[in-house]
């Protein structure tokens, strides 16, 4: 179990790392051309603040765990993630972008794994 939780965590990670840089380095109107239209609901500064968000939370996956520093913070990173999940859900909810909530839900389940496991049977 404990290799099936560092393998969830180290593809949320790449995951979410990858998504973060892009929502901090990319411009709002640039990221809504490339299909991520919830942007126009919300301001460039939260764009960049939940892309932040979304880069710690990765790091925080893996770096506590693997250094052995303060690696409680990795069940919290993961629970992080369980929350802008269900903020993503929300906001495509009211957007009626109903296909696109089973990937925010697919990837709330595995965080939602990552911080059932590193906070209860298989902690560090």
């Amino acid at each position: 179990m404990n290799i099936a939780l560092w393998i969830v965590a180290g593809l949320l990670a790449l995951l979410f790392l990858g998504a973060g840089a892009m929502k901090l380095t990319q411009p709002k109107a640039k990221l809504a051309a490339s299909g991520l239209s919830w942007t126009e609901d919300f301001s460039d500064n939260t764009v960049k603040v939940i892309g932040g968000l979304e880069a710690l939370a990765g790091l925080g996956l893996i770096l506590p765990a693997a250094l052995g520093i303060l690696p409680v913070l990795t069940p919290l990173a993961a629970t992080g993630l369980v929350l802008v999940m269900i903020g993503a859900a929300i906001t495509h909810v009211r957007r009626k972008e109903y296909p696109v909530i089973a990937a925010n839900v697919v990837l709330l389940v595995a965080a939602a794994f990552v911080a059932w496991g590193r906070f209860g049977p298989y902690a560090f």
